[in-house]
């Protein structure tokens, strides 16, 4: 086992080969998590990211270790974690709603980049380990996130409430539920419907109360037209 890892990190073209090939699956395993949850950046845009990472940091070592080069080995993995900044950012959107979009892709992509890396520069474990921890941190923690966030004591809502008294009667409910709004500000998305008026709302509950059950109780109102958490 040993012996085979130790090919593996050389700087065999084959071992080089292999690792790439490593790097373009592990990359598509991360891409298909993201897809699976239907995000912007998929199967191939992770694949290429982590083989295009591999395969320069592999040519970065071999230019390195040509005699007579003196390249700077840190110039090209720089250069690609950079690059890959300014990928991720296209992948971030803010909607009208005020919920910022992408940022877990954007991560996704950067963290994938620098699994790449390790693996086109032979440090094999590592970047084994990086897939491992990638794949825990969006498929299991972000459920204990769903969790946490679900039963906290803070919660912005995106509501669509008749214009013909639907704020003074939502403002009755919160009060009479001993809801603090800490911020009532007009959306500039479009309602529903005409005659309503959209609202994004920030409350501080008194006590740990279910998201869901406070979202199930607001659409129930005949004020209400559409609410959801952002």
């Amino acid at each position: 086992m040993t012996t085979i890892i130790e090919f593996l990190e050389s700087s065999q073209d084959v071992a080089v080969a292999i690792r790439l090939v490593i790097a373009t699956l592990f990359g598509s395993l991360i891409g298909w998590e993201r897809v699976v949850k239907r995000h912007s950046a998929g199967i191939k845009t992770f694949a290429l990211v982590s083989l295009g990472s591999a395969i320069a940091t592999a040519l970065n070592i071999y230019l390195a270790l040509e005699p007579g080069l003196n390249a700077d080995v840190s110039r090209i993995p720089a250069g690609v974690v950079s690059g890959i900044g300014f990928l991720g950012a296209g992948t971030i959107l803010v909607t009208g709603r005020q919920q910022i979009k992408g940022l877990t892709t954007a991560a996704s992509l950067w963290v994938t980049s620098c699994m790449g890396m390790a693996i086109g520069g032979g440090y094999l474990v590592i970047g084994i380990a990086c897939f491992a921890l990638v794949m825990i941190a969006n498929i299991v923690l972000v459920n204990l996130s769903k969790v946490v966030e679900e039963y906290s004591r803070y919660i912005s809502i995106y509501i669509e409430v008749n214009k013909n008294g639907g704020v003074k009667k939502l403002n009755k409910w919160f009060a009479d539920e001993g809801l603090k709004v800490s911020s009532m500000t007009k959306s500039k998305e479009k309602p529903l419907q005409s005659n309503d008026a959209a609202l994004i709302v920030d409350i501080d509950f008194d006590k740990i109360r279910s998201h869901k059950e406070i979202l199930d109780t607001l659409n129930s109102f005949d004020f209400v037209g559409y609410v959801e958490e952002i």
